[in-house]
């Protein structure tokens, strides 16, 4: 099966892309691969091109060089062809959902000899403004005060020394003293969880989000459940206290915490706004919507696991 590097030249702040371009090219012709590069040209782009290739040449081994956007892109043009295969090269700033697997996903030679596994997505589907979207999420939504967190990041990991587990901090901190909350009604498998507002919801496949904040710490990327954390409108100072283990993925041992986080499991999720439309990041890209479902789809696609 002949493998394409989709390289996203912006990823990472576009640091480094030319050399890493060259590793490709030399590790390709040293090992006489059946395999090329494309190198992407827009937001979205990736989905255009390994849709139509799927649709012209058939199946392939997809490389996502990029961020957890790159390899959503990358994702949503494969998942419609049963025998494609994606794979990670992480190049962006947050590069969470390989970190749910324990590999290096750095050796581009190990990628192209790589074997596969199944993996989880989330299929979701909305409307906004009478325009109906729909997609499918390899590792994360966030949704409330997170997006906004995902947000403001965007914009603090352009100043330098800031990226990261750091960046995602800072964003944290600045959106709490604006203690920005969403209201909202969510159901889970068709039974209501949740009416009025709160700090932030999570609808997870994978257990990390921000650069290696370990969110959804219950959550698997091939269990054929959604993991959801509803996180209630605490005070300011009660969330500062919950944070450091919210960040490192044990929030959820500590006494009387189900009072202020709900975190379970489902199949299903409807999420309607009570005032408007709201925001929700898909693994870290942004959109508008309205009502939304989500459902997991079982061994949604085949992820290449590099070569040890």
């Amino acid at each position: 099966m002949k493998t394409i590097f989709i390289i996203n030249p912006k990823s990472g702040q576009g640091k480094k892309t030319d050399v890493f371009i060259a590793s490709v090219r030399e590790t390709i012709s040293r090992t006489n691969s059946d395999a090329e590069i494309y190198i992407t040209k827009s937001v979205g782009d990736a989905t255009v091109y390994v849709r139509d290739y799927c649709e012209d040449n058939g199946p392939a081994r997809f490389i996502a060089c990029g961020g957890d956007g790159t390899l959503s892109e990358v994702l949503n043009g494969a998942i419609g062809t049963p025998d494609a295969e994606i794979g990670v090269i992480p190049m962006g700033s947050g590069n969470d959902f390989c970190r749910n697997f324990d590999c290096d996903f750095k050796n581009i030679e190990n990628q192209i000899n790589g074997k596969t596994i199944k993996c989880d997505a989330i299929k979701y589907s909305t409307e906004y403004r009478g325009a109906k979207k729909e997609g499918y999420c390899v590792n994360m939504f966030n949704i409330g005060f997170d997006c906004n967190v995902a947000d403001r990041m965007t914009d603090i990991k352009q100043k330098p020394f800031i990226s990261g587990s750091f960046a995602y901090f800072l964003s944290i901190l600045i959106t709490l003293i604006k203690k920005e909350c969403s209201d909202l009604k969510i159901e889970l498998d068709g039974v209501g969880k949740h009416n009025g507002k709160l700090l932030l919801t999570s609808v997870a496949n994978g257990s990390f989000c921000g650069g290696g904040i370990k969110s959804n710490a219950q959550a698997c990327v091939s269990d054929g459940r959604i993991d959801i954390n509803i996180i209630k409108n605490l005070s300011r100072t009660r969330f500062i206290t919950l944070l450091p283990s919210y960040m490192k993925g044990t929030v959820m041992k500590q006494k009387n915490i189900e009072k202020y986080i709900f975190s379970g499991k489902c199949e299903k999720i409807i999420l309607t706004p009570n005032n408007g439309d709201i925001r929700i990041s898909v693994d870290g890209e942004i959109i508008s919507a309205g009502k939304t479902e989500f459902r997991i789809v079982h061994n949604a696609f085949n992820f290449v696991i590099p070569k040890k």
